[in-house]
């Protein structure tokens, strides 16, 4: 191979490597995947009942998160001029698309968890081998 050749190359794309890269982006960072379970199980919800429901979550994080949704095609806000103002969330088909999805994930957690933790457990009560810090 030339040094012309090289210079020409294009630079890997991330996503042609791991075709699920940007799925995986989308819906599984931090607060997501509980945002969209929630909207999916029990369907429309206001932002102080989805709030109640991911109690760990801040308001602002939880505004970041729905207006992510929201961009991405995967959650509906709808307001409702009235007073006072209501503002409501719910899943798009779009984001209902990805129930198989998820309930595959359930049941792979439910199924194969417990494997993870004694692996985990193995791991940790294993004597440190080379390379490996203590």
């Amino acid at each position: 191979m030339t040094d012309a050749t090289l210079r020409t190359r294009p630079e890997p794309v991330p996503e042609l490597a791991c075709p699920i890269a940007p799925v995986v982006d989308i819906v599984f960072s931090r607060w997501t995947t509980p945002i969209l379970w929630a909207l999916h199980t029990y369907g429309r919800q206001r932002f102080v009942e989805l709030e109640r429901r991911l109690a760990t979550i801040t308001p602002k994080v939880l505004t970041q998160r729905l207006r992510q949704l929201e961009r991405d095609g995967l959650v509906l806000r709808t307001y409702h001029a009235e007073v006072p103002p209501r503002v409501e969330y719910e899943i798009t088909e779009l984001g209902g698309s990805l129930a198989p999805l998820f309930a595959t994930l359930a049941e792979w957690a439910a199924d194969r968890l417990p494997e993870v933790d004694r692996a985990r457990a193995d791991y940790d009560t294993r004597e440190p081998g080379p390379g490996r810090r203590a």
